[in-house]
């Protein structure tokens, strides 16, 4: 894995390769649950999830976090990303009442896709808070960020996810 996240998130900056030196395979957060695709040339696809606490301005809200999402970079726009549906499953036996994520905004396109197909929502304009991952004495404990949020509707309806323009994740980043 930790190969696989070198080769797919290296391409958009050596600095996104960089926490999975060694033999690190994630970024922040240690994911509770992976979703890991091979194929005859090794991992396809990944995706981890953690459930947490997320606060929506002021409104606690239990989440499943999706995160360390990739596709190798050969079997981009191959609409492997649909396979991300097969999550939905695990996101209801977890009972969470949603999926959430956050991409950067150079993704928009590519997870657009997931909103016309009605099963997930991509927000923009809103901020997220997270503790850095690892504690460095010459920047703050935590970071704030502009990304795309992602949400999936799970166990409650979209009109349930609280309306807030700050989302603090109570911890680093998946």
């Amino acid at each position: 894995l930790t190969e696989f996240f070198q080769r797919t998130y290296g391409p958009t900056g050596a600095f996104n390769a960089k926490p999975f030196e060694g033999s690190r395979s994630w970024a922040g957060a240690r994911p509770e649950l992976r979703a890991i695709a091979y194929d005859s040339n090794g991992v396809a696809a990944h995706i981890g999830l953690l459930r947490r606490f997320i606060k929506v301005d002021a409104t606690d809200l239990l989440v499943a976090e999706l995160g360390l999402y990739g596709i190798r970079p050969d079997l981009e726009g191959l609409g492997i990303s649909h396979s991300l549906r097969v999550v939905l499953p695990v996101l209801k036996e977890l009972g969470v009442p949603f999926g959430f994520g956050t991409v950067r905004p150079a993704l928009h396109n590519h997870v657009a896709r997931f909103g016309r197909h009605g099963w997930a929502i991509v927000k923009s304009g809103i901020r997220v808070r997270s503790t850095l991952p690892v504690a460095l004495l010459d920047k703050p404990p935590t970071r704030i960020e502009d990304p795309l949020v992602v949400v999936l509707p799970v166990g409650r309806p979209i009109s349930d996810w609280p309306a807030g323009t700050m989302i603090d994740r109570n911890g680093p980043e998946l």
